[in-house]
C-alpha cells in the first residue's frame, strides 16, 4: 500500500499538447481570478502532473524587459520543493530549445496574441 501511495505522488513532466490547452485555460482563470485569458498566459510549453492531474504549467511570456521569459501556473496545492524542481525543468527546457518562441520575442509576442484571441473567442 505504500509504495502504491508514493507512486501517486511522483510528479511527470510533459511538453503541452493542444488537447491540454483547455484545462490550462481553467487553471490559469481560476488561479487568477479572471474570466478571460489576457496576455500573462504566454504560450504554454511544459506541464506538470501528479496522478492523471495537472498541477502546473510554464508559459512563455515577453517580461517587463520586453524579453522572452516564463511563468508557471499552477494548483495551490503543489508543494514549494515539487514548485522549485518544476522551475528548474521549465528553466532547463527554454536553455534546450531553440524554436522562435524560446528566442524571437517578435515571433514570440505575435502568437501569445494569437493564442490569447483564439481563447477569448
Amino acid at each position: 500500500m505504500k509504495t502504491t501511495l508514493q507512486y501517486q505522488d511522483r510528479l511527470h513532466y510533459a511538453e503541452v499538447y493542444a488537447s491540454d490547452i483547455l484545462e490550462l485555460k481553467n487553471i490559469f482563470l481560476q488561479q487568477l481570478n479572471l474570466n478571460k485569458i489576457n496576455k500573462n498566459f504566454g504560450i504554454p510549453f511544459l506541464l506538470v502532473r501528479k496522478g492523471n492531474k495537472i498541477m502546473a504549467f510554464a508559459s512563455l511570456i515577453i517580461n517587463q524587459e520586453n524579453q522572452i521569459d516564463f511563468e508557471i501556473h499552477g494548483k495551490f496545492d503543489l508543494r514549494i520543493n515539487e514548485r522549485e524542481d518544476f522551475m528548474s525543468k521549465a528553466k532547463d527546457y527554454c536553455i534546450r530549445n531553440t524554436s522562435d518562441n524560446f528566442r524571437n520575442p517578435d515571433e514570440l509576442q505575435y502568437n501569445i496574441q494569437r493564442m490569447v484571441d483564439w481563447l477569448n473567442n
